[in-house]
């Protein structure tokens, strides 16, 4: 816990489904206040220990990527960053990875719906199994996190925007600072859509979704306009898949998106071949724990995509 005071829990039940600068606040606070968020699954609660894959194609996509929130700052006005301390993260224990059709980086050939539940310690955080194939180091974080956008109205909580919000990015855990542009009087926070493990790619297009608390400290930064999210770790950020290291694939062409998919898919096939995993486990196991890294971008008329494969899950 980090030093400041923990003055409020903000419960589940403060949720939204869209950015709307017009949310009524679920609380007004001071720079500086440290807040503990109950944050929902992508699902908001639709996946249980009982699901089966016809689950899959019942969730109801109005309600997904519940955010908790928003809180109003006090002080913040457009201009300002508000600068998010992420101090720790509460885990559920339980979680779910599913493949939904039309969905994914790979959506064209994986048009079956697939589902992956996982069961992990939350105490420990120890490697979580995925079935009979892996067991998966875990690393939990936020993958929607942000404020409120200066344009009226309802905005989509699938895409990420300039001023945060579904970011997916699996650094942003634990320990790590960032920096989200102020449009708005408050700036009107809210954060949710928590992981237990992620890749860089999310390629499936899920992680391990799971419902967990966040304690988060909130502060300004004055008249410091910036154009786009930033953040700051406090060290290494892949020692959990490091040890053992990688299996990687590449992809190379003038399309970078083609490049990413071609990389992945070079994945999945060695995974099926050498690991004799249905493809459909192997796409999902490379979304929880595969990193899609850009390697080279300047070499024209080409560019190369890799896409880094963690040996440690079969350790």
């Amino acid at each position: 816990m980090c030093d400041h005071h923990l003055v409020k829990t903000i419960h589940g039940h403060h949720c939204h489904n869209g950015w709307d600068n017009s949310n009524p606040p679920a609380a007004h606070v001071a720079p500086g206040t440290t807040l503990e968020f109950n944050c929902h699954d992508s699902s908001a609660g639709h996946f249980s220990a009982a699901s089966t894959l016809g689950d899959v194609l019942t969730m109801p996509f109005d309600k997904i990527n519940p955010v908790t929130g928003p809180i109003f700052v006090d002080g913040a006005a457009p201009g300002d960053i508000l600068k998010v301390t992420i101090d720790s993260f509460k885990p559920s224990g339980f979680g779910w990875t599913a493949n939904i059709p039309g969905f994914g980086l790979l959506a064209d050939q994986f048009k079956e719906p697939a589902l992956a539940l996982w069961h992990y310690e939350r105490d420990t955080l120890a490697p979580a199994a995925f079935g009979q194939f892996a067991k998966v180091p875990l690393k939990p974080f936020a993958g929607t996190i942000g404020v409120a956008l200066a344009e009226p109205g309802l905005h989509s909580i699938v895409p990420p925007r300039r001023v945060g919000g579904n970011l997916d990015i699996r650094d942003l855990s634990a320990g790590t600072t960032l920096y989200l542009p102020v449009e708005v009087a408050g700036a009107l926070f809210s954060i949710g859509d928590t992981h237990a493990a992620q890749g860089d790619g999310e390629v499936c297009g899920t992680a391990i979704e799971s419902a967990m608390d966040v304690v988060v400290t909130l502060d300004l930064i004055k008249d410091t306009p910036l154009a786009m999210p930033r953040f700051s770790t406090p060290g290494p950020v892949t020692r959990h898949l490091d040890a053992a290291g990688y299996e990687v694939c590449t992809g190379i062409g003038p399309d970078l998106m083609k490049a990413a998919r071609d990389a992945l898919s070079g994945t999945i096939d060695w995974l099926c071949r050498e690991h004799q995993m249905p493809a459909e486990q192997a796409y999902m196991l490379c979304s929880v724990c595969g990193d899609l890294r850009i390697s080279e971008i300047v070499d024209m008329p080409n560019w190369v995509v890799s896409f880094y494969f963690p040996k440690i899950v079969f350790s």
